[in-house]
């Protein structure tokens, strides 16, 4: 049984309209998922927020990868098997990176199972004031700070991901490359690979942020950064959702902004003012 008594929080196949708000890890969570505006298909994104003790969890995304088989079960799974290990940890001050490895080979093996079917996989452990990525994909992870200061941000595991670090791509480019959805390492594949960040401490005044594409295809990190570090959670998230949907939804001939209609789902993630 997990250490902490509070309910996960799971997203599967959700059409939110609003943020969900909660108490999480010291801190507070928001979450919200909708499938892409105008379409009757599934949403394939899932996400979730499991407590272990009364300062530490883990938050998770997964994008069911789009033209895949059964993308939606891809990301079910992949949020259901780290959910389920997590529950199984018996020291959390210790536990929960293995918890997390376990969960991703585990959701990797289920996956591969299924056949044709992937997903990407983003996750963050947190434990105080500490938190430690890990991911597989282009499901984007950053840290902000109040003044808009980006702290730290995920590798995109994508040709176009890789050109942007090395310096040979800049970020505006890339959000328009052809091949930007060229995911080059997803779990349901025998040779995924787990990606695991640096441990990070997080202030009082900073944000933690995981999101699918259907944000970072259509706002840039910068413009993701000045609106989240703004205001109360809730609506920092509920104001990155207005403008991503504003952009899904403007014509694309018309508008010098990206306009990519997709599944949106973000986690976002602050510590208590002490």
């Amino acid at each position: 049984m997990p250490f902490s008594d509070s309910p996960a929080i799971v997203l599967l196949e959700c059409d939110l309209s609003t943020p969900q708000l909660s108490a999480f890890a010291g801190g507070e969570v928001a979450l919200f998922s909708r499938r892409c505006p105008g379409r009757e298909s599934v949403n394939e994104d899932s996400a979730a927020a499991v407590p272990v003790s009364a300062d530490s969890g883990v938050l998770m995304i997964a994008d069911g990868v789009g033209g895949m088989q059964a993308g939606h079960t891809a990301s079910a799974v992949a949020v259901e098997s780290l959910q389920l290990r997590l529950q199984q940890i018996v020291q959390p001050e210790s536990g929960l990176r293995s918890a997390i490895l376990d969960g991703f080979e585990t959701a990797n093996e289920r996956i591969c199972r299924m056949g044709g079917a992937a997903t990407t996989l983003a996750v963050i452990e947190v434990q105080e004031n500490r938190i430690r990525p890990y991911h597989a994909g282009d499901s984007m992870i950053l840290l902000c700070g109040q003044r808009g200061r980006l702290r730290w941000q995920s590798i995109s595991h994508s040709p176009v991901g890789y050109a942007i670090e090395s310096g040979l791509m800049n970020e505006q480019d890339a959000m328009s490359h052809p091949d930007r959805h060229f995911v080059s390492n997803v779990v349901g594949h025998s040779e995924m690979r787990i990606e695991i960040g640096p441990i990070l401490e997080m202030s009082t005044r900073d944000t933690l942020l995981l999101c699918s594409d259907g944000l970072s295809d259509n706002l840039a990190p910068d413009e993701i950064v000045d609106l989240i570090r703004r205001g109360s959670l809730e609506a920092a998230v509920q104001s990155l959702v207005d403008l991503a949907t504003e952009r899904m939804l403007a014509p694309r001939h018309l508008s010098s902004h990206p306009s990519k209609p997709d599944d949106l789902t973000i986690v976002a993630f602050r510590l208590r003012f002490k």
